[in-house]
């Protein structure tokens, strides 16, 4: 097998497949070559399309490789604390079996698909500047290149490096930075040196957002602009802790991106709405069927991965939520109804009616043979079967508990931190009762608590588990919990590898520099 980084425009569905149908272009694939991708900014354009459209593709022949939502089911929710799925054959995935396994699909899959996004992105980035066309346009195109090199280069970091806190200041190895078309041997970068790659992608795409005059993409959600840039950076340097760079730029990221209202929160996190900084774009004649994101997780999907095992909550998080927290309404309260206390299903027969009538009178868009189960998820729904819905990425909530986290770790005053709390809580409606008056390390835990609520089956809950060293802790019934028993484990920062994913074999076996 080739070097996996040996990935050429040519490879993908640049031209073939983009993210609506007016940017189509009937050439077939291979027929493409680097000089005319690079001609002029016009197929330039198409190329960075293709770009955003490589995250909702499918992968590797496997029905659940589909681009960034792969990376939040697998990666983020199913090895998390508070996202719970009746799937015992998954525990190898759910219980981190598999970080130090090189040879796994599923250690591979990760490294391969942004390393894809990554080797595309190079060749925008190192030949655009001859393509025809207005400086601006150039400058453009650069800037969206160098914000998707970025996100893929700081997601790859998060599962393949070690957390900051255990990186001897960043002197740890992880990834290979590979920045130019070459295919020679590289070794390993530190951390540190792959941090300063990302925030340095991510300062020249801001430069360039701004000197290109770009307002991109205010219109287009699933492209890249300055305010993507600046949450990308948010999110790294939270994760690398560098506190007063995450605050700062959480500040930005959300300017323009009002946090919405009630409603657009109860429509199903299936459509862009007034927050989404960023997404994957997702329509009926662009779909993966059973393959997508959607399909996993739409809790009105048609899909057998959803009628079969829908997709719950923890219990333990559920009965944090307040019950006057709007929030608490995206998840099915059992209340006194029977059910399998050990899989969350209803039980079998008449004991089990009430549950089921019930839960469709709540949902009367549940497809009609779906399974119910406790505490199963109302949040993330489909707009078409099974699996269309756009996929979020970056929402401004989540800008708001950053900077809220990274004023706590400066030790910024506490009344900051509670009214962002507020901000996000009362002000927008989700809980008209909330209020904060909690410091210290109890006004630490009131942010962890509120990013697992808020961003709950978005991709953070392992990520943020990671980042700040907290072990899982998943209980059984019997404890407290809604875990099955082969999920019901405890894990600690320091086993699995540190969390941490080994460089896949089919890396080291062919990059002589990492030998």
């Amino acid at each position: 097998m080739n070097k996996i980084y040996k990935i050429g425009l040519l490879s993908l569905t640049l031209f073939a497949s983009a993210c609506k149908k007016d940017m189509l272009d009937t050439r077939p694939t291979d027929s493409v070559s680097d000089k005319a991708v690079f001609e002029n900014t016009t197929n330039a354009k198409l190329a960075v399309n293709g770009l955003a459209k490589m995250m909702t593709m499918q992968y590797l022949g496997q029905q659940g490789f589909n681009g960034e939502g792969t990376i939040k089911m697998y990666y983020g929710n199913y090895p998390g604390n508070h996202f719970f799925v009746n799937l015992s054959g998954w525990a190898a995935i759910i219980n981190s079996l598999y970080n130090e396994n090189s040879q796994s699909l599923y250690n591979y899959y990760p490294w391969y698909y942004y390393y894809k996004i990554i080797g595309n992105a190079n060749a925008i980035i190192n030949n655009i500047d001859k393509a025809a066309g207005t400086e601006s346009e150039r400058q453009s195109i650069k800037a969206q290149a160098l914000t998707f090199r970025a996100y893929a280069f700081f997601m790859a970091s998060q599962l393949y490096c070690y957390r900051w806190a255990d990186s001897n200041n960043g002197a740890s190895k992880g990834l290979v930075l590979r920045t130019d078309l070459s295919n020679g041997d590289m070794p390993l970068s530190t951390l540190a040196e792959t941090y300063a790659q990302i925030y340095a992608d991510l300062d020249q795409a801001i430069q360039l957002f701004a000197s290109s005059g770009d307002v991109n993409n205010h219109t287009n959600n699933y492209m890249t602009n300055s305010n993507v840039a600046y949450a990308i950076y948010a999110r790294a340097a939270l994760t690398r802790q560098d506190y007063a760079t995450a605050e700062k730029y959480a500040a930005l990221a959300r300017n323009g991106y009002s946090l919405m209202n009630v409603t657009d929160y109860n429509a199903g996190f299936a459509k862009p709405t007034s927050e989404w900084i960023w997404s994957s774009y997702g329509a009926s004649d662009e779909t993966l069927y059973y393959y997508s994101y959607g399909a996993m997780i739409g809790y009105n999907s048609s899909a057998a991965a959803v009628r079969s095992t829908p997709k719950c909550i923890s219990r333990e998080l559920y009965n944090k939520i307040p019950t006057t927290d709007i929030r608490r309404n995206l998840f099915f309260d059992p209340k006194s109804d029977v059910y399998n206390y050990e899989t969350g299903a209803i039980a079998a027969g008449a004991a089990g009616k009430p549950m089921y009538n019930r839960a469709f009178a709540e949902r009367p868009d549940l497809y009609a043979t779906a399974s119910v189960f406790a505490y199963m998820q109302f949040k993330i729904k489909v707009i078409d079967q099974p699996g269309v819905s756009n996929v979020n990425h970056f929402r401004s909530s989540e800008m708001v508990l950053v900077e809220a986290e990274a004023k706590y770790f400066q030790n910024k005053p506490a009344a900051e931190i509670q009214q962002l709390l507020v901000n996000l809580n009362k002000g927008t409606g989700r809980d008209t009762s909330y209020t904060c008056t909690k410091t210290g390390t109890d006004l630490l835990n009131e942010i962890k608590l509120y990013r697992a609520i808020e961003l709950w089956g978005e991709g953070f809950d392992w990520f943020d588990m990671k980042r700040w060293a907290d072990p899982i802790d998943r209980k059984d019934y019997p404890a407290g919990g809604n875990f099955i028993t082969p999920l019901a484990v405890k894990i600690q920062p320091q086993d699995k590898n540190k969390w941490t994913w080994v460089v896949p074999d089919r890396e080291t076996l062919y990059n002589l520099g990492l030998k």
